[in-house]
């Protein structure tokens, strides 16, 4: 057998390596357009930023080594310029001029390319990407005696390219198009990381876009469409990728938005022709949607599965992805698994909402820190998706609920998991069987929940109780609301309930822990009573710097 693969790094070469362990007698060509077919693309923000110090470390593989080890023929800068499907052929360019490849079996993981909007004066030297190590070494070249910089794009490259930029010294600024940065992220949880990225000095642009860049001789501007203009020695695009398969579809593979259409095995609608990576679609394994996911896992997983399916061993099947994805910005490290509010929407799918604020380890003992944790759920109980932000922790809680979501757990299988603990770690109940467990409450009634985009028409509607210190009130509490501390309430109750006058009451404190043992007690009162998800932490990350025209100071 003759098996080609057109693009390597994680799908490609994961597929190419592993076809070799399955045989000696394959012959296996790789077909890369760039200088580099095995390279660690995720850390080149980290070389940038000088964690990374020598660019050698980006690189997984060279064609050398591959060639010694496993004995596979990587042809480097060299392009695939057209393709003969009835014959089995592709024609290639490098330097020498064309020439042709046979295959009996070709893997397609070409890859995606940065998207490119039409900006004017976008065409500047000034202006970089970051996609490869020859754009990573061109970057860090750039900062030399640079003082400003200008990232377009605040998704989890844009930000790690943003902090690399500070962390080298220069004042730099974001520019994000959507609402808010890291656009996946559901807005209460993404205004923590912005608070984050001003707390180190990243100036936020977002809900405004870049309408043109104006080369200067000593910096360029750019100008953006609320009439800001910052200037800039440099300037990251980093506003997305699209698949780069423009070929492959004139070829006649079947490509819905540009990413290849495959098959539970990777196969595509070609006889012979398969394909991994960034560049196909994805069934979502919660609402089935079919998108592109650019993540190196999923790539370096489906790579080694489609080598099976080639090679006989056709006992998997390419699985729905989560999309499971974590970044750090400053302190504060951010995490997603599954899907988010759009999503669920986008498939008329009903679900529950919950918020919670619980340590990362025992409160005991030193050094514990809140992780911000939401997590959205089914009317059966399954869960869906899950985000949080916070200091130390949020990786393992966000894999836990990654399997969860894989596993097709329900709220109820989370309150019974078996996780590790010990103080410095973690809780007797960690944080994902107090999501469980609060998720249970829901499904059961026991626990009725307002949220943050319902205030305006709670505080219109409803008796609002604040249950905090008055300490705390004194600080900020949304206007109009009633203050009884949660361990005055029991003996204030007629209080609540000629305030209430026929109402029902909204109850809320700093996390919603104690308004969720008065919303108990209202409960057994006879109050029609609900709980903000969350509390007053997430009513002000979802207002952000809107909070102020809500909650007013005693």
């Amino acid at each position: 057998m003759k098996l080609v693969v057109v693009g390597g790094v994680a799908g490609g070469m994961s597929a190419a390596a592993r076809a070799r362990r399955l045989s000696e007698e394959a012959e296996i060509v790789v077909v890369e357009s760039r200088s580099e077919v095995s390279f660690a693309n995720c850390g080149l923000p980290y070389f940038v930023g000088g964690e990374i110090q020598d660019e050698k470390q980006l690189l997984v593989q060279t064609p050398e080594g591959l060639s010694a080890s496993l004995g596979i023929d990587v042809r480097i800068n060299t392009e695939v310029v057209a393709i003969d499907t009835t014959r089995r052929t592709l024609i290639l360019l490098d330097s020498n001029g064309t020439s042709e490849l046979s295959y009996d079996e070709l893997i397609l993981s070409p890859g995606a390319t940065a998207i490119r909007p039409p900006i004017p004066g976008l065409d500047s030297s000034r202006v970089h990407t970051l996609r490869t190590v020859p754009d990573a070494v061109g970057l860090k070249d750039a900062l030399q005696g640079a003082r400003s910089a200008v990232v377009l794009g605040a998704g989890f490259i844009g930000l790690e390219a943003a902090e690399a930029l500070q962390m080298q010294g220069l004042t730099t600024s974001v520019v994000e198009l959507a609402t808010h940065v890291l656009p996946t992220l559901e807005t209460e949880m993404a205004q923590l990381v912005r608070d984050e990225l001003v707390r180190i000095g990243i100036e936020v642009h977002d809900g405004v876009a870049a309408t043109e860049v104006e080369q200067g001789e000593d910096h360029d501007v750019v100008v953006l469409s609320d009439g800001s203009r910052i200037n800039a020695d440099v300037i990251v695009l980093s506003v997305g990728v699209r698949p780069d398969t423009r070929i492959w579809e004139e070829a006649g593979v079947t490509c819905d938005r540009g990413a290849i259409l495959i098959d539970d095995m990777g196969h595509t609608a070609v006889e012979h022709i398969w394909a991994v990576g960034d560049a196909t679609a994805s069934a979502d394994v919660v609402t089935g949607a079919l998108r592109p996911v650019a993540l190196a896992g999923p790539a370096n997983r489906a790579g080694r599965l489609v080598a099976d399916a080639i090679m006989g061993k056709r006992g998997h099947v390419l699985p729905g992805l989560a999309g499971t994805a974590i970044v750090r910005v400053g302190e504060l490290t951010a995490a997603l698994t599954g899907a988010n509010r759009r999503n669920l929407d986008e498939a008329g799918v009903q679900y529950h909402t919950i918020h919670l604020h619980p340590l990362n380890h025992a409160g005991y003992f030193p050094g514990a820190t809140q992780i911000h944790l939401m997590m959205h759920f089914g009317y059966d109980g399954r869960v869906l998706g899950a985000q949080a932000v916070g200091n130390d922790g949020v990786d393992k809680r966000i894999d836990v609920l990654a399997v969860a979501i894989k596993a097709g757990f329900t709220v109820h299988d989370l309150v019974d998991l078996d996780l590790a603990y010990s103080p410095p770690y973690g809780s007797a109940k960690d944080p994902v069987n107090m999501a469980g467990m609060m998720g249970c409450n829901v499904l059961d009634g026991t626990l009725k929940l307002w949220h943050a985009e319902d205030v305006h028409d709670v505080m219109a509607e409803s008796l609002v109780l604040d249950v905090r210190s008055a300490e705390e009130v004194a600080e900020g509490h949304l206007a109009g609301s009633l203050n009884i501390p949660h361990t005055e309430l029991r003996d204030r109750m007629d209080e609540v309930r000629a305030a209430a006058n026929g109402r029902p009451v909204s109850v809320y404190c700093a996390s919603g822990l104690r308004s969720y043992l008065a919303l108990r007690q209202l409960d057994h009162a006879g109050l029609s009573a609900s709980n903000l998800s969350g509390g007053m932490l997430t009513l002000q990350a979802s207002f952000g710097d809107r909070a102020g025209s809500i909650i007013v100071p005693s």
